[in-house]
């Protein structure tokens, strides 16, 4: 008796997915889902937060761990990291007498960013004005310290359960005169791509995604977010321009404001995803500075990584252990499944809507 062959349902039967930009595979094990939960509970995200305490270092006017006081101020505010991970005055390291024990210089600034002197809003519940503002602060720090270092990296940790020490909305830059392995990756798989196939990675991407329609979360006419068919966290997106744009600074004034309303539609897709204040780690990624701000960067296309850990609900994340420590990174719902869960959610923040209601 011969057996009928199975056709091939994504969210049924296990595969493995190529991602260009880390040139590396995921297993997508969807049929996982369907497992009983007995794991780690975590406890969901404080909601009582005080709109200002002067005991928060991040606060207009609040005393920092280094005795300097905040400014008053009203929009965004930059500050040097009391506790900075690189400094720009490190002595040179012994280059090591082996190939196996190797080190190299490291030398850098971070920055901490404040987003509003509000300790209780975060950047979904901001007017699409105070998102602007970011944006552009980003861009303008982007320009100050990629003249003299090589990469610029801008990422926020929100939410306790991606570390984040302090509920304030804020993030983080460190610029540095090496290019980080993530960035360095990114740089050689866009310039294989642009070799072989003559036009950006990403740029191609996005134009695939606008027209396949599936994993397209919010879009508009300048931007794009979407599920990436390489994703490796459940909700995990990542955003991106429609036309080709290198580095945030070259965004022009209706692409920072259509970027705005993109960001804002997104975050508050995912907050009313468990209808938390919803945890991720997000980072820009764009051509390199410093040296590069000279060479040939048309390989790069400008784009933001957005890694949420929720999987079930707002007390079930995804651990990264055992297999994908070991082996490779694994994840146990289809992107498919991911975007058009969060398509179909509501733009109306939760929060705005229990107010409105009361």
């Amino acid at each position: 008796m011969e057996r009928t062959a199975k056709k091939f349902q994504p969210s049924e039967h296990q595969h493995l997915r190529y991602n260009p930009l880390r040139d590396d595979w995921v297993l997508v094990s969807a049929h996982r889902m369907r497992r009983p939960w007995q794991g780690q509970v975590e406890k969901p995200p404080q909601e009582d937060i005080l709109r200002c305490n002067l005991a928060n270092p991040l606060c207009p006017g609040a005393t920092r761990a280094n005795g300097e006081v905040n400014p008053n101020y009203e929009g965004t505010f930059v500050f040097d990291n009391d506790f900075p991970a690189l400094q720009p005055d490190a002595p040179e390291p012994d280059a090591g007498d082996h190939p196996l024990f190797r080190a190299a210089s490291a030398r850098g600034v971070c920055k901490v960013m404040c987003f509003h002197p509000w300790s209780d809003l975060t950047l979904p519940l901001m007017s699409l004005a105070e998102i602007r503002a970011v944006i552009d602060k980003w861009s303008e720090i982007n320009v100050e310290l990629g003249a003299n270092h090589a990469w610029v990296q801008i990422f926020e940790n929100k939410g306790a359960m991606m570390g984040c020490s302090n509920p304030h909305p804020h993030c983080q830059v460190w610029a540095s005169n090496f290019l980080p392995s993530e960035a360095s990756l990114e740089d050689r798989t866009q310039q294989k791509y642009l070799g072989e196939h003559g036009t950006p990675l990403l740029l191609e991407y996005a134009r695939l995604e606008a027209e396949r329609k599936e994993r397209i979360v919010v879009e508009n006419e300048d931007w794009l977010v979407v599920v990436p068919y390489w994703a490796v966290w459940p909700f995990q997106t990542l955003l991106l321009p429609r036309r080709h744009v290198c580095r945030l600074q070259d965004l022009q004034h209706h692409e920072r404001d259509s970027l705005a309303s993109v960001m804002k539609r997104l975050l508050t897709k995912y907050d009313n995803l468990f209808q938390i204040s919803f945890p991720y780690s997000m980072g820009w990624h764009g051509a390199p500075m410093g040296s590069f701000l000279g060479a040939d960067c048309r390989h790069w296309q400008l784009h933001a990584h957005y890694y949420p850990p929720l999987l079930r609900s707002a007390t079930v994340r995804k651990f990264m252990v055992g297999y994908e420590m070991l082996a490779q990174a694994q994840r146990d719902l289809t992107p498919e499944q991911a975007a058009e869960r969060l398509r179909n959610l509501p733009e109306e923040h939760y929060r705005l809507k229990t107010r409105d209601a009361s």
